[in-house]
Parts: C-alpha cells; sequence; structure tokens
C-alpha cells in the first residue's frame, strides 16, 4: 500500500513539472498584462478587469509593411509581438512574429527556450531547418515556398536562410508562449558580456585562442526587434 501510495505521489510531481514548465493556464477569460507593477511574479499580475478595454488587446503592428534588413549584418529583421506590445496576451500562451529577409539574408541559428514555433512562408524561398539534442545531433532540413508551413521543436537550435541572391523573402512565426525568449548562438557564446574565457572556447570548439579572440571582437548583432 504504502508503494502505491509513493509511486502516485511521483507520477503526480512529473506531471506537475511538466505542466509548471510551461505558461501558465488562464482561470478566467484573460489576464491583461499590468506591465507597470512592482509586484513579481512568473508572468505579470492582472490589470484590475474593470480598467480593462479593448486596446489592450490590440496592437497597430502594421505587420503588411517590409521591414529593413539592410542595416542588418545578418540581413533579416525580426519584428515579434509579445506580451511586452500586446498586455492581452498574459497568460494565454501565444505570441507573433514577422520576419523579413534580404536576399541571401538569415535568421542565423538560435533557440527559443519556452516556446516552439510554426513558421508560414508569405513571400519568397526560405532554407530552413533544426537540429536534435545530443547525441544524435540530427538535422531537419527543408527548402519552403509561399505557403509552406514548418515547426521547430521547443528549446532546438533551428534557423532561416533566403538561398535566393536577387529577391527577398517574409515569413509569419507562431510561438506557444506569450514570450518565448530567443538565444542567438553565435551572439551567446562569443558576444556574452563578460567575455567566456578563450581557453574555454578554444577547447571547446577545438580552435586556436587567436580564433576566438577574433570572434569574440566582432559585433553580435541583434536582429530582433
Amino acid at each position: 500500500m504504502a508503494s502505491s501510495y509513493f509511486l502516485l505521489v511521483a507520477l503526480l510531481g512529473l506531471v506537475s513539472s511538466r505542466v509548471i514548465a510551461s505558461d501558465p493556464s488562464p482561470l478566467q477569460d484573460f489576464c491583461v498584462a499590468d506591465i507597470h507593477s512592482s509586484v513579481k511574479v512568473n508572468g505579470f499580475v492582472c490589470k484590475d478587469p474593470m480598467a480593462v478595454n479593448a486596446d489592450d488587446f490590440f496592437k497597430p503592428a502594421e505587420l503588411d509593411k517590409p521591414r529593413d534588413t539592410m542595416k542588418s549584418k545578418v540581413g533579416s529583421n525580426v519584428t515579434l509581438i509579445n506580451v511586452m506590445q500586446l498586455p492581452g496576451l498574459n497568460t494565454l500562451g501565444i505570441s507573433l512574429a514577422r520576419i523579413d529577409y534580404a536576399p541571401l539574408g538569415q535568421n542565423p541559428p538560435h533557440t527559443h527556450p519556452r516556446a516552439t514555433e510554426i513558421l508560414t512562408v508569405l513571400e519568397g524561398t526560405l532554407y530552413v531547418g533544426f537540429v536534435t539534442s545530443n547525441t544524435d545531433n540530427k538535422l531537419f532540413a527543408k527548402v519552403l515556398n509561399k505557403g509552406d508551413v514548418f515547426v521547430f521543436p521547443q528549446g532546438l537550435i533551428h534557423f532561416q536562410f533566403n538561398p535566393i541572391h536577387d529577391k527577398p523573402a517574409v515569413a509569419i512565426a507562431a510561438l506557444s508562449s506569450q514570450n518565448p525568449g530567443a538565444i542567438t548562438i553565435a551572439n551567446a557564446v562569443f558576444g556574452s558580456n563578460p567575455p567566456i574565457s578563450d581557453d574555454v572556447l578554444a577547447k571547446a570548439f577545438q580552435v586556436q585562442k587567436g580564433t576566438v579572440d577574433w570572434l569574440q571582437a566582432q559585433f553580435w548583432e541583434n536582429n530582433h526587434n
């Protein structure tokens, strides 16, 4: 009897940990974020429902308009609509991004620690893919054309690249978190503040420390707006 009880507790703990690991589920119709509140919680506290209006669920984002990709060293511009731009998203577990790609531009290898992403190509062609975790590190990649859809599982390194030299591309992505986060691999590894020891990176990448020092001296751009 005791062993059955402890097994049940262990299973409930496992299920609870899976639930807590994702965005909190809403317990009411909405919980508009009070982004100015000094109360610290996992996410945002709710705005007084009596003070909520339609504008809390609206943003004139102009996502139909092209973004500037010429200033980006990687040739892309990510326009993210998350809970910080749209307070009505709080507790709803979803956000949105428009990604513009210059000819031969890319959204470089990155991860979203808190979200799965589903991407739809609106214009142009994209070569996209993701890599599985250790030890397989298997690449799943595909060339997408207008109207095609691809999914990037939560937490896995993924990328998009416009292989066409004379035409831009545009995509819309939905993400399963109000605040998915983004970790661009090159920026995190070579552009951290303070820098990671070049001894560590030289050993990890099996290169000379001079190569690491050169990489760390580059300007690692954030293409997310």
